[in-house]
């Protein structure tokens, strides 16, 4: 298996102004090189492999060792190999049929990360009193946060130094033994789970999680920041420290999004030993005018991913299946109780069942999940 461990890096001032030296190096090759590609196509009609550009602007490095010296030739490669997925992607996109979307040139704001090849340049290290550091190429030892240790057997292949706003991370991309596949014998604790937004999620048990709405809490805090912003002139001083203050806003409220969720999706793949969740694209939310700003926030697609993945770690099973009517069936007799979004209880005129419809939902979930489902008619014919 393959997993991402992020840790925060704290350099010191020089060590920063190194990585921010680096990282414009690396941002300036990047632009060269699709300068180069336009210019080649242009010129002669024929595209530019990545081997010939690598050849080109290894040399360049040789003769330039203030400059583009001071990236690591692995660095380089990388970003020389991310314009050339660029432009696949590229090339793909018009197959489909999809907006093409050309590789465009990478401003400061938008280039963030270099990559490395573990090993060739960057290392992790022990001190002598036991701590955890960062060994960079031309930047030196640098102090990392080490807040949770590798798995056992894991080898580190890739490593990202990633600017995160005004923070540096370094996230260690790993390859880790599969884990023990799931057990196929009957579960015992299953869960359903339906995700919504006026609930976080209802689950077969019975239990709701509220929607703690992190972005809508602060959106008093972030309109003033923005009205001010607007007010200021831009390129000024006083604007980039109010884009600043906006910028950590958005990122505490991820933050607290994304404990909430990893707190959320341990304790239920610890207390379950099969998860049933809906197999639903949530592309029709995100891209809804009415319905974006509370899917965002309430993060259904992070949450989704966060049980996948730690399902299949803990060797618990986790099953999508089709969420149709899902909300308008019973859980008890299978009867057709049609309702709209605003009826929040479920109410079955048929066998007298009253409970919250996100619980109605999770409960169907996992009947279907068991293979225990309903077959159902608009007409309410009940149970297959």
């Amino acid at each position: 298996m393959l997993r991402t461990y992020k840790y925060l890096l704290r350099p010191t001032a020089e060590q920063e102004r190194g990585l921010e030296y680096l990282l414009g190096q690396a941002r300036l090759m990047y632009n060269a090189a699709l300068e180069q590609r336009i210019s080649t196509y242009k010129d002669t009609g024929k595209g530019l492999s990545y081997n010939a550009q690598w050849t080109h602007f290894r040399d360049l490095r040789n003769t330039q060792p203030d400059r583009l010296g001071q990236l690591n030739a692995s660095a380089l490669q990388h970003t020389l190999r991310r314009l050339d997925r660029s432009f696949a992607a590229f090339f793909r996109r018009i197959q489909a049929g999809e907006k093409a979307g050309f590789p465009r040139f990478k401003n400061p704001d938008r280039f963030h990360s270099l990559e490395f090849t573990y090993g060739d340049g960057c290392k992790l290290r022990v001190e002598e009193n036991g701590r955890r550091s960062f060994y960079l190429q031309n930047i030196g030892i640098l102090r990392l946060c080490f807040h949770r240790p590798l798995p056992a057997a894991s080898v580190i292949k890739h490593v990202v130094v990633k600017r995160v706003h005004e923070r540096w991370n370094v996230c260690l991309m790993l390859e880790i033994p599969d884990a023990l596949p799931a057990t196929d014998a009957p579960p015992t604790k299953p869960l359903g789970i339906d995700v919504g937004l006026h609930s976080l999620a209802g689950l077969s048990t019975g239990e709701t999680i509220e929607n703690p709405r992190w972005l809508r809490q602060s959106l008093v805090e972030l309109r003033i920041l923005q009205r001010k912003a607007a007010r200021q002139t831009r390129g000024s001083h006083r604007r980039r420290n109010t884009m600043r203050q906006i910028t950590r806003w958005h990122e505490h409220v991820a933050n607290q999004r994304r404990d909430f969720l990893h707190q959320l999706s341990h304790r239920w793949v610890k207390e379950h030993d099969l998860i049933a969740v809906e197999d639903m694209p949530l592309a029709f939310m995100n891209r809804n005018r009415h319905l974006a700003l509370s899917s965002h926030d309430a993060g259904p697609g992070e949450l989704r991913q966060l049980l996948a993945y730690k399902a299949e770690d803990a060797g618990r099973r986790m099953v999508a299946v089709n969420p149709l009517n899902t909300s308008q069936r019973c859980s008890g007799c299978g009867g057709w109780v049609e309702k709209t979004l605003a009826i929040r209880v479920h109410h079955c005129p048929a066998c007298g069942l009253v409970l919250d419809r996100d619980v109605n939902a999770a409960r169907n979930i996992l009947h279907l999940a068991l293979g225990t489902g309903y077959s159902y008619r608009p007409d309410g014919a009940g149970r297959a």
